[in-house]
């Protein structure tokens, strides 16, 4: 298992000096890379015979494609040629063309699916934010110690580090991040444990809870609880707007239009972290309440080619399901993803289809007579196909919330509350698990 704690630390001027020189070095060792990469394809996919009339690039063609191996192997070349390079340290720069190599493994090879990422784009200035240290507490690591309140880099030296939380006990210290970011300087620590907690036994299942994700509530449970949408993005946008609008009348590279990107970076992540501390509030309430939880496998990337994708992008269901599933990973609760086919349709008591439009808030079956907001209903269906999914048939739904046969799909069928404090949660502690 794999865990990532990020502390803040405090470098001093000199040492920012040192770490901004390093981000633009690697970033133009990265272009160069990656422009002897396509350079490659470009000379050897043409045949002798069908050469553009335009252009073609002339000289002798490499033999070998400048693979990973091959780039590494030139980085003594570079380090002659530019003697800055001697002042970075050695596996930096090694992991920085392990980056590139990775994001042109993704372009060239598929996934499992069969889809393929696109090419790897070159850096424009500024957008090398981050560089790693693949070892740490060593003799010859780029991290020498990070103890007690204090973290030595090699080459740059030592600076505070506020360690607002201790490392998990029994997990490894593998590589360690330096992330530039709008409000400073962060470590991203990487730890790793062999053990993964195992998930509850099923028949050990004592509570259980279907989720439906939506727009006008954030989510809505199966027991009639619901969480209202925070529109962290919505209620800013106004006051982005302002702050772009001045960014644009100001002169392009000048300090002035440095200071208000920063100024706009800064609202930017700020929206980022109320949301990110509002799904981690959530998760982990749903977790320590419940032994299974059912959520839609929703395909995101289709609903955000919609006329609401605004209003998607900013309740990041996907973020969300990615944050839920780690929590509940790490405290061996099950979450388990079912196909949203026909769960809004679909009455909870018969399973007559009672087809509805969007703007139709209200379930009404006109088999069963059962009348419920149609979130509830989705997130009751949500819960059954779950519960089919590890095995458990629908009867297991009224064992587990003692309710009479009867009483199966009416909302004051209750067997838990979802209690959700959400006061002051800007304040809250937002690190990675």
């Amino acid at each position: 298992m794999k865990l990532t704690h990020i502390y803040r630390i405090k470098p001093s001027t000199e040492q920012v000096a040192i770490m901004d020189t390093w981000l633009e070095m690697l970033r133009r060792h990265f272009n160069y890379a990656l422009g002897q990469r396509f350079d490659w394809l470009r000379r050897t996919r043409c045949q002798i015979d069908r050469c553009s009339l335009i252009s073609e690039p002339i000289g002798d063609i490499p033999n070998l494609f400048p693979s990973y191996n091959f780039q590494a192997g030139e980085l003594k070349t570079t380090k002659e040629l530019f003697p800055i390079y001697k002042e970075i340290h050695a596996e930096v720069q090694q992991q920085n063309l392990k980056r590139l190599d990775k994001a042109w493994q993704r372009c060239i090879k598929p996934d499992k699916s069969g889809k393929r990422a696109g090419r790897p784009r070159f850096k424009k200035q500024g957008e090398m934010r981050s560089f790693t240290f693949p070892r740490i507490n060593g003799p010859k690591a780029g991290v020498n110690k990070i103890e007690a309140g204090v973290l030595t880099l090699s080459k740059i030296g030592s600076m505070p580090v506020i360690m607002h939380r201790p490392f998990s006990h029994g997990f490894e210290l593998k590589t360690a991040t330096i992330v530039k970011k709008a409000d400073g300087w962060y470590i991203a620590i990487s730890l790793e444990d062999d053990s993964v907690p195992s998930p509850k036994p099923i028949d050990e299942i004592k509570t259980v809870i279907g989720i439906d994700l939506g727009l006008k509530a954030f989510l809505v449970t199966s027991v009639g609880e619901s969480v209202e949408v925070q529109q962290h993005y919505r209620k800013t946008q106004k006051h982005l707007a302002r702050q772009q609008k001045r960014l644009a009348r100001k002169t392009s590279g000048s300090r002035n239009a440095q200071k208000q990107k920063e100024k706009v970076c800064r609202i930017h992540q700020r929206i980022g972290r109320k949301r990110e501390n509002f799904h981690y509030n959530i998760a982990h309430q749903l977790v320590k309440q419940y032994d299974l939880i059912a959520v839609e496998d929703l395909n995101i990337k289709g609903l955000r080619r919609t006329r609401l994708a605004k209003s998607i992008y900013d309740v990041a269901w996907g973020k969300f399901l990615t944050i839920l599933e780690a929590v509940a990973l790490r405290s061996g609760v099950h979450l388990v993803k079912v196909s949203p086919h026909n769960t809004t349709v679909d009455c909870s008591r018969c399973g007559t289809k009672v087809p509805k439009t969007l703007a139709v808030r209200l379930h009404e079956c006109t088999k069963c007579s059962l009348e419920m907001d149609r979130d509830e209903n989705a997130a009751i269906n949500i819960l059954h196909k779950a519960l089919n999914a590890v095995g458990l048939t629908v009867s297991a739904y009224r064992r587990l919330s003692g309710c009479t046969p009867d009483e199966v799909g009416i909302p004051n069928c209750e067997f838990g509350k979802l209690t959700l404090i959400l006061t002051d949660i800007a304040s809250e502690d937002v690190t990675s698990l």
